[in-house]
């Protein structure tokens, strides 16, 4: 039985200026349908629901499986194409027990110049490593059918793309995710605060796809999107593990 903290559902003022800063690494013009049974990201899941080494995430090497925390049992994993590539592939692994199984896996996008592991703001690149997710929202009601589920969930209309954007990105943040890179757990997504400092990056999430290469988000198509909404719970600690394939086993 899924449980989690009372949602935010008030609708967020946050200042456009403000707004805009946090919209930088996510959306602008940057250059469909969930399939749980997918390609196989990591080369070693297979068809199976179980992964080859049942107590490991297939394709992370020794480095990035030590961050993940014990107590985690939801991964969303980033498989990118390549260090220079903005394609990639999310799968979602859930744990029971001690072994991991895959839940779901989607085609997605990471940022157009691919990744790195030194992001920096306006780089266009996704940042390599294992971060926490504890705050979503968006422009749309949270599809979650059980209220006070899930991860808390911000909806405002301060989410939504500017319209001197391309129209192709007009929905890129209907659906929005916070990865925990250089930003206050607990807050909205659209919060602007940078603990390590602007010049670190940061508003970097999980959102809806465009069909192209982000400035440093991941994103995906909407049922993808809705899917994880209604799956990730905060008492199950989830977390994303993302990069490009040799980063990710090195």
């Amino acid at each position: 039985m899924r449980s989690g903290g009372a949602r935010r559902t008030a609708v967020a003022t946050v200042a456009l200026g403000s707004l805009l800063a946090t919209l930088s690494a996510c959306g602008g013009p940057s250059g469909p349908g969930a399939d749980a049974g997918a390609s196989n990201p990591a080369g070693g899941a297979g068809g199976s629901s179980a992964t080859a080494d049942p107590a490991r995430i297939p394709g992370v090497g020794d480095r990035l499986q030590r961050r993940i925390p014990a107590d985690s049992r939801q991964v969303v994993a980033v498989y990118g194409d390549g260090k220079d590539s903005a394609d990639s592939t999310v799968v979602l692994y859930t744990r029971q027990g001690s072994a991991w199984h895959r839940a779901g896996s989607w085609p997605a996008h990471n940022g157009a110049k691919g990744w790195t592991t030194d992001h920096h703001e306006n780089d266009r690149r996704s940042p390599v490593g294992v971060f926490s997710l504890s705050d979503a929202g968006g422009v749309l009601p949270d599809p979650d059918p059980a209220p006070g589920t899930g991860l808390p969930y911000t909806r405002s209309v301060a989410f939504a793309a500017p319209r001197w954007w391309a129209k192709s990105h007009w929905h890129d943040f209907d659906y929005v995710i916070a990865i925990d890179y250089n930003r206050v757990e607990g807050t909205a997504p659209n919060d602007p605060t940078r603990p390590e400092g602007a010049s670190k990056g940061g508003g970097i999430w999980l959102h809806m796809d465009h069909g192209s290469g982000t400035s440093a988000c991941v994103s995906l198509p909407k049922p993808a999107m809705e899917h994880l909404l209604r799956t990730l719970d905060p008492e199950r600690r989830p977390v994303v593990v993302m990069g490009d394939r040799a980063r990710l086993s090195a």
